[in-house]
């Protein structure tokens, strides 16, 4: 068997029968990278890998530095790779079907408080128009939840700040609409009225919303420092990213009650089990009022 042409088949399974992103693809192909080293290493035809080659190439893994998490999201895609080749008949067996996934403590996402939110965005100097600029940045990506790929491309054409609704596109191409403030509504119009409109933008770039000083859309690295120069202003010592602003949106409004169905639309998970995730927070929150202000604690 071709490795080399099975690799092109299963990347075009994960994206048109998976519908998966481009990110998640280039790392199931990692992993498949990793067996096809190991198996010519070993000099084991992959017609026939059986389940102790599977187990030995695990073990072969750990010889590197990779975290338990790592391993177990390695697992799971040389699982998918055997599945599909199962699917197209390329296999009998799949010599991973018996092999257990590790059951991994669930990380619990850092997030910001809203007074640490309110410091952050209160730090931007809005005297300058790349201030108005991330202004409106932070509070689209903190007032929407977006994904920092989701708020990179995100287009003029998908606002419709008239009924407050923005639309995005999220993993896998999947679009979705998601309510956007009206503090977040109202410095995208500024930015657009008195920054934006005065830019020689790229030509083919003029639906991106955010964008440099060159007309291009914005990075997915200038946003990461942008709120780390922030963060570096007001003495904050938690290690931040984009991402923080959507696990703070989602634990916020878990904080304040809002329906769990209601949140997982609007980040778009595909499974509950994901946005459960911010229950814990919202516990972690409650038991720590408990021990700080109850008197029998």
């Amino acid at each position: 068997m071709d490795w080399e042409l099975l690799k092109k088949d299963f990347k075009r399974y994960l994206l048109l029968e998976r519908g998966l992103s481009d990110n998640s693809i280039l790392a199931y192909l990692n992993d498949v990278q990793k067996l096809q080293s190991f198996a010519e290493s070993q000099q084991i035809a992959l017609k026939q890998m059986h389940t102790k080659d599977i187990q030995e190439f695990l073990r072969w893994v750990n010889q590197f530095p990779i975290s338990e998490f790592t391993q177990a999201r390695l697992l799971s895609g040389i699982k998918t790779f055997f599945n599909f080749l199962q699917v197209e008949n390329l296999l009998p067996n799949n010599p991973a079907e018996l092999i257990e996934t590790p059951r991994l403590a669930r990380k619990i996402p850092a997030v910001l408080s809203i007074q640490e939110i309110d410091e952050l965005i209160g730090a931007i100097d809005l005297s300058t128009a790349e201030g108005m600029r991330n202004k409106a940045i932070l509070e689209t990506l903190y007032g929407c939840g977006l994904r920092v790929s989701e708020l990179c491309n995100l287009k003029i054409s998908n606002l419709f700040l008239d009924v407050e609704f923005i639309k995005v596109e999220g993993k896998g191409n999947k679009e979705r609409l998601i309510p956007i403030g009206q503090q977040a509504i109202k410095y995208i119009k500024i930015y657009m009225e008195e920054v934006r409109v005065h830019q020689t933008i790229k030509h083919g770039q003029e639906d991106f919303l955010f964008l440099n000083r060159r007309g291009a859309p914005l990075s997915r690295v200038m946003i990461f420092l942008i709120i780390k120069d922030l963060a570096s202003k007001i003495g904050l010592e938690k290690e931040i990213s984009p991402h923080t602003f959507r696990h703070s949106f989602a634990s916020h409004l878990v904080e304040g009650g809002a329906d769990l169905r209601a949140i997982q639309d609007m980040l778009g998970h595909e499974s509950i089990t994901t946005t459960e995730i911010y229950t814990h927070i919202d516990k972690e929150y409650l038991q720590s009022v408990i021990t700080q202000y109850h008197p029998r604690s």
